[in-house]
């Protein structure tokens, strides 16, 4: 029902997921991301349950490959999941169970990871990889060039419903969350969010606590001096 991609910036070490499919929210539950730890999805026949016990393994150091079988062999319901993990060194770990709704399947590359299932073919998968690997700008920018082009390649095979973006490079919680969970094309949505952020939310977003500011910057004119002097008008 859906189709991701997981990337990481070796040169920032910003990592990303953005996901999108035609049902309803699909942001909510299957992109997963946490900054210097790693990117992960979980999707066909959705268990969220996956990122809540491989984010604390994944903090702790343990390779990608490791932590997914660890999950997904005892899963009555690994032949229905697709699972795909990126770690914050770029270690991939990619699982689509036989009983996925066909077409389904991964690709990967160094530092990206592409995933989905009931798509209209393989055609997505590899545009979306292709298009990653090609783009430029920010990660945003090129994770949502990505699945727009998987989406020229034929998308979910139903339609299309929902999407979501989540980055970040090093904080427990995003830099950036957005979604659209019920739109008649969610992607021009996402691309409208992205740029609304970069009014005033992503330069705020800088100025928050996080792991190298316990408490962030708490002098307000100076966030609106920053805001002020780094927002990107939407265009």
């Amino acid at each position: 029902m859906t189709w991701s991609i997981l990337a990481r910036d070796p040169a920032t070490g910003t990592i990303g997921v953005a996901v999108a499919s035609r049902f309803f929210a699909v942001g909510a539950i299957c992109p997963f991301v946490e900054g210097r730890v790693a990117a992960l999805a979980t999707q066909a026949l959705v268990n969220p349950m996956y990122a809540v016990h491989a984010m604390p393994r994944l903090r702790a150091g343990e390779p990608p490959d490791a932590i997914l079988a660890a999950l997904v062999s005892p899963d009555p319901g690994a032949g229905q999941r697709q699972f795909h993990i990126l770690d914050a060194t770029g270690r991939i770990a990619q699982h689509t169970g036989a009983n996925c709704v066909s077409w389904a399947g991964h690709v990967a590359a160094e530092n990206v990871s592409v995933a989905g299932n009931m798509l209209s073919g393989e055609a997505t998968v590899r545009a979306t990889l292709a298009a990653y690997l090609s783009a430029s700008g920010s990660m945003a920018e090129r994770l949502l060039t990505a699945l727009e082009a998987g989406e020229q390649a034929g998308g979910d095979k139903r339609g299309k419903q929902s999407a979501g973006l989540k980055i970040a490079s090093n904080d427990p919680y995003p830099d950036l969350d957005i979604r659209a969970d019920d739109h008649p094309d969610p992607l021009s949505e996402l691309r409208r969010l992205y740029r609304i952020s970069l009014e005033r939310f992503a330069v705020f977003r800088r100025l928050l606590p996080g792991n190298d500011s316990a408490w962030g910057i708490l002098d307000r004119n100076s966030i609106d001096t920053a805001i002020t002097r780094d927002r990107v008008p939407p265009t």
